[in-house]
């Protein structure tokens, strides 16, 4: 059955990867590839195609890349590949647009979306991110059918997990809360993750064999989609690189998930000396900081360690990039701009 029944995949992302592997590997007839346009990328603006398409061309599959999706556009479109969408079901896995309601009902079993969050909490485009910017405790993945709103259609199936942290503290005044800098997920083998892009993997690796799982059982109508509880329903925004800038006036536990959720992208900065200082790796120091002239921010030596001082705790700068510059450990930086120690960041 699965290689007459005809899905066409939208997804453009890395979490879009797993979930396109684990359709194609289980013999369903995917039509289509829809996915964004190649976008400029880096410093010297490359024109680079979404991972999701090195994918599906690797697989042999179709791809399309619709500038838009509006119904005009998207049919000249499809008429200039001289192609007929004809699907029975639309999947959805991080496509980065919005499907026009006007599509919604035209395959027989409608459009079905992977969230990275349990919905209906941390609707939006940072999910991800933001479940690691608030420290929380759990996480996990959510299908639904899509409906007119973002992130708002009905549950079809939801699986989470547990994220814990290690048994040793960072320091005391946080006692068994702080979340070290590799967490530990509840799941065979302890996964660990050390940024957002790691977490970002294991869901959507969670989020393929919820869609195998319950996909059969869906087509044949055993599974009864459940309406959100939206009046609990929060909103995630799209992060941009303002958001990655470091207020040392915040608790150490708050700047240590920040830096754990925006990197490798938008990233972690601060100011120094006038220039943009890219905070990349941190560590944590079980000592109550001593606070000097500059106050919270100050750069200080503890332990043989450049740190930081904040709320509660040191922070100790592992790995950081000056403006301009190329990315080095805190010690090298502090070998080659001795002024570095003593100053405050801002």
């Amino acid at each position: 059955m699965n290689s007459q029944f005809k899905i066409a995949f939208f997804g453009t992302s890395d979490f879009a990867v797993p979930i396109l592997k684990a359709l194609f590997k289980n013999g369903y007839n995917i039509t289509a590839v829809v996915t964004t346009p190649n976008e400029p990328i880096g410093r010297k603006q490359t024109l680079t195609p979404p991972p999701i398409k090195l994918v599906a061309q690797e697989l042999g599959l179709t791809v399309l890349q619709p500038p838009s999706l509006k119904i005009d556009k998207f049919k000249s479109y499809l008429e200039i590949k001289n192609l007929e969408l004809e699907i029975d079901l639309g999947i959805v896995a991080s496509y980065g647009k919005i499907i026009p309601s006007q599509y919604l009902e035209m395959p027989r079993y409608g459009f079905l979306n992977i969230h990275p969050s349990l919905l209906p909490k941390y609707r939006g485009p940072s999910p991800i991110q933001t479940t690691i910017m608030k420290g929380d405790k759990k996480t996990g993945v959510t299908i639904i059918k899509l409906d007119e709103k973002v992130d708002h259609g009905p549950v079809l199936a939801r699986r989470e997990f547990s994220i814990l942290p290690t048994p040793r503290a960072v320091c005391k005044a946080f006692g068994d809360a702080w979340p070290k800098q590799l967490l530990r997920l509840q799941r065979p083998g302890n996964f660990q993750f050390s940024n957002q892009k790691e977490l970002e993997r294991e869901l959507a690796k969670l989020g393929a064999e919820l869609l195998i799982e319950i996909l059969p059982q869906y087509i044949i109508g055993k599974i009864e989609a459940k309406p959100q509880e939206h009046e609990k329903a929060t909103f995630t925004k799209l992060l941009t690189r303002e958001d990655g800038r470091i207020d040392w006036n915040k608790t150490a536990e708050e700047i240590y998930n920040q830096i754990l959720a925006l990197h490798p992208e938008p990233g972690t900065w601060t100011i120094w000396q006038d220039k943009i200082l890219n905070i990349i790796e941190v560590n944590h120091i079980e000592v109550k900081p001593q606070y000097g002239s500059h106050g919270l921010g100050e750069v200080v030596r503890v332990n043989n360690e450049i740190a930081v001082t904040t709320k509660k705790c040191y922070l100790i700068l592992k790995q950081i990039q000056l403006e301009g510059g190329k990315e080095m450990g805190a010690k090298a930086f502090l070998n080659g701009h001795p002024d570095f120690l003593g100053s405050k960041l801002g």
